[in-house]
């Protein structure tokens, strides 16, 4: 008798923990509970199975073609947990895992999916509800289980309620009477069941209905067959304009974090996601979770408010592995802020490093190169080495030197994970002060600037200051150092001379000293041989993410030819500006010039005139500049 209660309640216990399996055709919408875990079949991945959206997706989608969309399944099926969230005011395709995602203007409900792995005690519905009678579950002679929302479970448990749904036949064979629903439970047919936003309240008349408002086509050539709310959702922000940015966090998944500390950090990106008010008009953000090796969990342009941002980092697995920030910092730098990954020109590049403790790998270097790439790099320090572990640091104060600049503007240092939300109005503060981002690519800071200067005899002694005067006029507007802008120069005559490269100096008055001390020379004009040898002894030690300006200064008609080397600059890159004085040959300079000449070349008629160029040529400086990708 004990043997035989004891098997009784296995099997009532097994019922209960069973997950239910649904067809590829399934659309989350047909399923009212808002949360459950199904079992999908094999072979969802076919196009007939049609879903709309990325990482969050309209409920017209099948659910289990989603899930292989959205890298959670493969073709082969398996479980997957479902979460109801609210409407979107719209629903971006894609490509992704073998299923081609459609687009979708609205819609007034949808939801995410991720492994089906049941939260820690909650209780998810062994048999799902579905909005017809003429559901899948009826249609096979199944029990549905009346809706009950999935719950921690307390000192008294309430008894799951069964029901049958109407126009389906009992199931045969012997079975317990439960106690019926209380009228709170809702039931399948239930008219007072809540309605999605915007769900007109009444049944609907099957899948034939009508697209309204309007006839809006989509990426397949057809419209959903079901009723749009004729309530407009409510219109989505489009962000914070004073807080204009591009945004990408570094975030630290190393093993050596924790699964505790790793949800943390995750409710520290969806505060700072609230706090920001994402849009396409304010700030955008991205995610990038380093480990061994680093990984775009998703890029600039895939979530356009914070509601989705926010749904999405919570949706963010942990990748384990050592915590290699040098390697991150070089990936963002390469990969993150580019034109396809949603990067805009008009806003400025922040890359903010979270480390838990410190990296196992250097810092140093890859954020030079961040730096010189415009990237204004913050550091988050948490729980950072204490004296007796500085010994393991490989690379001592690696926060002052991968931050954008040596000052705690740029760098916090966070004394427990407990007290990080501390620093989510901070950090946004300071990443929206576009004046204070002293890192950001600007026509002044980004470039090596090589002047090319005619030292021939027809120039003179006194004129030749005259012109290293204009040189050094147009060197003081720009921002030097060994991260901004460069400046090299060439003297020529028949001959030429380096007088300094790119990496002799790098602060603005070292470099206006050595301008000052460059000696007359005296000779022929040989200006094509000058432009070749500017490329092979300064421009070929430029960096490669440097913008490349040629200033090239005479007096007059070249005796070689100046095509050949023009074109050669041209095709490496080099912008350059051909500044002609007294005798020189205007035709000349335009084929020196960069197209179109009339922005790239100019001329006056005496020495003592040159000085009412320099604010002519930054200003085209930064025009040019500031009409080309940034990346």
């Amino acid at each position: 008798m004990g043997l035989a209660v004891l098997t009784m309640k296995a099997s009532v216990i097994e019922m209960f923990l069973a997950v239910p399996q649904i067809n590829c055709d399934i659309k989350a919408r047909k399923i009212i509970n808002p949360e459950f875990v199904v079992k999908c079949p094999a072979g969802c991945q076919d196009p007939r199975y049609h879903v709309y959206g990325t990482d969050v997706y309209a409920s017209y989608s099948s659910v289990c073609a989603a899930a292989v969309h959205s890298g959670v399944l493969d073709n082969s099926g398996g479980k997957v947990l479902v979460r109801k969230v609210a409407g979107q005011s719209g629903y971006k395709g894609s490509y992704s895992n073998g299923v081609q995602s459609l687009s979708l203007p609205r819609w007034r409900e949808s939801f995410i999916v991720s492994e089906g792995k049941p939260q820690k005690g909650v209780t998810y519905p062994s048999a799902l509800t579905y909005s017809s009678a003429k559901s899948p579950a009826a249609k096979a002679g199944e029990t549905t289980k009346a809706y009950q929302k999935p719950s921690v479970p307390g000192p008294t448990t309430q008894p799951v309620t069964l029901m049958q749904v109407p126009g389906t036949t009992p199931m045969e064979g012997n079975h317990t009477t439960l106690p019926k629903p209380s009228p709170s439970a809702g039931s399948a047919t239930s008219s007072s069941r809540p309605q999605p936003l915007g769900h007109r309240s009444r049944e609907l008349a099957g899948e034939t209905d009508l697209w309204k408002p309007g006839s809006v086509l989509l990426d397949a050539g057809f419209v959903p067959e079901e009723e749009l709310s004729t309530h407009p959702l409510d219109p989505e922000s489009q962000g914070d304009p004073n807080c204009k940015v591009d945004l990408s966090f570094l975030i630290d998944g190393s093993a050596s974090i924790g699964k505790r500390r790793f949800r943390i950090q995750k409710q520290f990106l969806a505060d700072i996601a609230q706090a920001l008010d994402i849009g396409p008009a304010g700030p955008l953000m991205g995610v990038v979770q380093y480990g061994d090796n680093p990984a775009t969990q998703f890029n600039l342009k895939t979530h356009m408010n914070s509601r989705d941002l926010k749904a999405a980092i919570e949706r963010i697995p942990q990748r384990g592995g050592l915590s290699n920030v040098g390697r991150a910092i070089s990936f963002v730098t390469k990969s993150f802020f580019s034109k396809a990954g949603g990067n805009r020109a008009s806003a400025p590049n922040v890359a903010v490093v979270m480390v838990d403790g410190w990296p196992t790998d250097k810092v140093e270097e890859a954020s030079r190169l961040a730096r010189e790439s415009g990237i204004n790099i913050f550091f988050i320090t948490i729980e950072g080495a204490v004296e007796n572990e500085k010994q393991y640091v490989m690379e001592p104060n690696f926060a002052s030197k991968a931050a954008c600049r040596t000052n705690s503007f740029y760098s916090l240092s966070v004394p427990s994970w407990f007290s990080l939300h501390k620093t989510v109005q901070p950090l946004v503060k300071r990443v929206c002060d576009s004046d204070q981002l002293a890192c950001s690519k600007t026509c002044l800071n980004s470039a090596d600037v090589g002047f090319v200067i005619d030292g021939s005899s027809s120039v003179g002694t006194g004129n030749f200051r005259t012109v290293l005067q204009f040189v050094a006029n147009l060197s003081k507007e720009f921002e030097i150092s060994d991260t901004d802008t460069r400046i090299g120069a060439v003297q020529y005559t028949y001959e030429q001379r380096l007088e300094f490269g790119f990496d002799t100096y790098s602060t603005k008055p070292d470099i206006l000293n050595a301008i000052r001390r460059v000696g007359y020379w005296s000779g022929g004009t040989s200006t094509g041989a000058a432009i070749r040898y500017a490329l092979e002894q300064l421009f070929k030690k430029s960096k490669p993410n440097k913008r490349k300006l040629m200033i090239l200064i005479t007096d007059g008609r070249s005796y070689d030819d100046i095509r050949i080397p023009a074109m050669a600059a041209h095709n490496k890159g080099v912008i350059t500006y051909a500044i002609g004085v007294a005798w020189a040959a205007q035709d000349e300079l335009e084929v020196l010039a960069t197209h179109p000449a009339k922005d790239h070349a100019f001329f006056v008629d005496e020495f003592d005139n040159l000085y009412t160029l320099a604010p002519k040529v930054i200003q085209n400086i930064c025009t040019e500049f500031n009409s080309r990708p940034r990346h």
